[in-house]
């Protein structure tokens, strides 16, 4: 794809300056990007959305100076798929993955990577004449086919961990470099947790970059997933009166919190951090034990506020989480907003900041007039589709469902034959009264976005009886 620079009015030279027609030129002004991506981080558990335990001090600096977004929507409500609409700019009806795994042979689930045509982030700022690195978890690939991982995908620099693989090789928790070229081992005595061990990978792009172009990083946490580990101590929480579980979620937050300060301290060693735009989200809601018998449970720290439900769920829990925006002296700092956008906006929005047109397939809208406090347009309305994997396609669902926000209302069935459910969100946030047969329209409405808004995909089939589902060979 031929990506072209083009002019900006006098209001948008004002705000990303002077930038370039060919990118190879010195000189580049144009803003550095920076994404800070958390895993299965809660809307209420960073201290400048609500939390009152655990602590949070740096990424709540970096609020006060920042903008919030109060209604903003991951790309689903599980890792694979969520980050597949970040990458790309699709909504998860259209994009390849719909799931974190698929049924595709041998009658079996398995991790499907992220379709080779799909044009991503990495890609789009590589055209456009940026360094670009990704440091982290990718989840989008097979682990032992290279051509999957994040350098085949138009990273400079990939440092990838894999989530497993058919060989021993690749479950190691280090990270490979370019490819599997070279393995960074994870040595767990020297970090406290591996997201200082990416943050520690992330300076190694940042002192060996070339200061003649701007950069792109995605950093692409580990923390607070449910099955993160080891981690080295809980820090303050180690002699709280807790189960072990919620000491380690607590820690895990908190030790997150320090990468980030650590990274923005490099930026502004580097005098970089002027001239950077940073996003901090996360890829999903929080992650809890479903049998509530083991593991983390969601109301020990109220880690998603008054929002029903957490990860895997179509409900605000699940699909609601913090965006956080910094931008020196082009955002009001310490401001809100309750614009509804979400990851699909993301790809958009770069676009318009880098100051090129935006990829043809994307189905997002730029939030940046929100950035600068300008007109915005809004999307008629945002939609999720997803599949359950695993033990999960057990449920008498089958494991698919579907959910859309329409303004103030949502609306969400579980499972094709499943009843539709509405909510009014401004009056009911938490999704306790379901209102669907005072508001046939707009039953009637979502669902024919559930039938219209979507793309038939290998492995995701649309239905709700997957398990009598076998794909073609």
């Amino acid at each position: 794809m031929k990506l072209k620079l083009k002019y900006k009015s006098i209001i948008k030279t004002f705000i990303i300056s002077f930038f370039i027609v060919s990118c190879s030129q010195k000189n580049d002004t144009r803003p550095n990007i920076v994404l800070l991506l958390a895993d299965d981080l809660g809307y209420n558990e960073l201290g400048s959305y609500g939390q009152k335990i655990i602590k949070t001090p740096h990424i709540d600096s970096l609020a006060k100076k920042s903008m919030m977004f109060t209604d903003f929507y991951a790309g689903s409500p599980v890792c694979s798929p969520s980050r597949a609409v970040l990458l790309t700019g699709k909504s998860s009806s259209h994009v390849s993955i719909r799931g974190n795994a698929a049924f595709i042979r041998d009658s079996v689930w398995r991790q499907i990577a992220l379709d080779k045509n799909e044009y991503t982030l990495g890609e789009m700022f590589k055209e456009a004449g940026y360094q670009s690195a990704f440091v982290g978890k990718w989840h989008l690939d097979t682990a032992d086919q290279p051509e999957t991982w994040a350098f085949s995908h138009g990273f400079d620099f990939a440092a990838q961990e894999q989530w497993g693989g058919s060989t021993d090789k690749y479950k190691n928790p280090g990270l490979w470099l370019n490819g599997n070229e070279e393995q960074l081992p994870y040595n767990f005595i020297k970090h406290d947790c591996k997201d200082a061990f990416y943050t520690d990978t992330a300076f190694k792009f940042l002192e060996e970059k070339s200061n003649e172009k701007p950069f792109f990083l995605f950093m692409s946490y580990r923390a607070p997933h449910s099955f993160e580990g080891p981690i080295r101590d809980t820090l303050w929480y180690s002699k709280e009166d807790w189960p072990k579980v919620e000491q380690a979620q607590a820690a895990k937050i908190t030790l997150q919190d320090q990468q980030v300060g650590r990274l923005l301290e490099k930026l502004e060693s580097m005098n970089e951090l002027d001239n950077t735009v940073i996003l901090y989200t996360s890829d999903n809601g929080a992650h809890f034990n479903h049998d509530n018998i083991n593991g983390h449970q969601l109301e020990f720290f109220d880690s998603n506020g008054n929002l029903r439900g957490g990860k895997r769920d179509l409900y605000e829990g699940g699909l609601r989480v913090p965006l956080i925006v910094y931008w020196k002296n082009r955002i009001i700092p310490g401001s809100k907003t309750n614009h509804i956008s979400g990851f699909r906006d993301i790809m958009t929005t770069f676009a318009e900041i880098i100051g090129i047109e935006k990829p043809s397939h994307n189905r997002g809208i730029s939030f940046l007039p929100t950035l600068l406090n300008q007109k915005q347009k809004k999307h008629e309305f945002l939609n999720w589709e997803f599949q359950l994997s695993g033990s999960f396609q057990e449920l008498h669902d089958g494991g698919f469902r579907q959910s859309v926000r329409l303004g103030d209302f949502k609306a969400l069935r579980n499972g094709i034959n499943s009843k539709t459910e509405v909510y009014n969100l401004k009056e009911d946030e938490s999704e306790t009264n379901d209102i669907a047969n005072l508001h046939p329209k707009i039953v009637k409405k979502a669902e024919q976005i559930f039938l219209s808004e979507r793309s038939d995909t290998f492995g995701f089939p649309y239905g709700g009886v997957v398990q009598d589902f076998i794909p073609e060979n």
